[in-house]
């Protein structure tokens, strides 16, 4: 039988809250394939302009397991900096996964940063078993956030 697993992440940051949403979330298919071109082949919105409903699709390099992912968003708070995605097509959906789904929270720390609060559930296929696919995808998570911070110290006025 099938087993429903999560794992969370948090992931501090000197950015605020605002900026490091809107790069490293929303407007993650745009930036991805600049800062992490070695993991992200190219990306784009495949219906819809980033609010609930609207679907994109990553394709990646060989360096990922599989080729591509197409994720839609359920909910969005811009205000709040939160975002529910359900995964869709590709990411192992049909061959290791039955579901997946991640929530993702960008608070705002007393010292003027923000940490990045990830929690994502899947549902395994019967008798698929995960090793170190969850430390990668939390290595993964941490990349992405922690370009989308390099880039946003490098260019001060970007996503303000």
């Amino acid at each position: 039988m099938a087993s429903t697993n999560s794992w969370t992440i948090e992931i501090e940051s000197p950015v605020a809250a605002h900026r490091l949403f809107r790069a490293g979330v929303m407007d993650w298919h745009t930036l991805a394939p600049k800062l992490a071109p070695q993991i992200v082949d190219s990306a784009h919105p495949v219906e819809g302009e980033g609010s609930i409903g609207s679907v994109r699709q990553f394709n990646f390099t060989s360096a990922m397991p599989f080729s591509f992912m197409k994720e839609k968003l359920d909910f969005v708070d811009a205000e709040k900096c939160e975002c529910k995605s359900t995964l869709i097509e590709g990411g192992g959906i049909g061959t290791a996964i039955e579901t997946a789904t991640s929530h993702i929270k960008v608070e705002t720390m007393a010292s003027g940063g923000s940490v990045v609060k990830v929690e994502s559930t899947y549902k395994l296929l019967p008798d698929v078993e995960v090793k170190d696919e969850i430390t990668k995808a939390k290595d993964s998570v941490t990349k992405i956030f922690k370009g989308a911070e390099a880039f946003l110290m490098a260019n001060p006025d970007a996503y303000n």
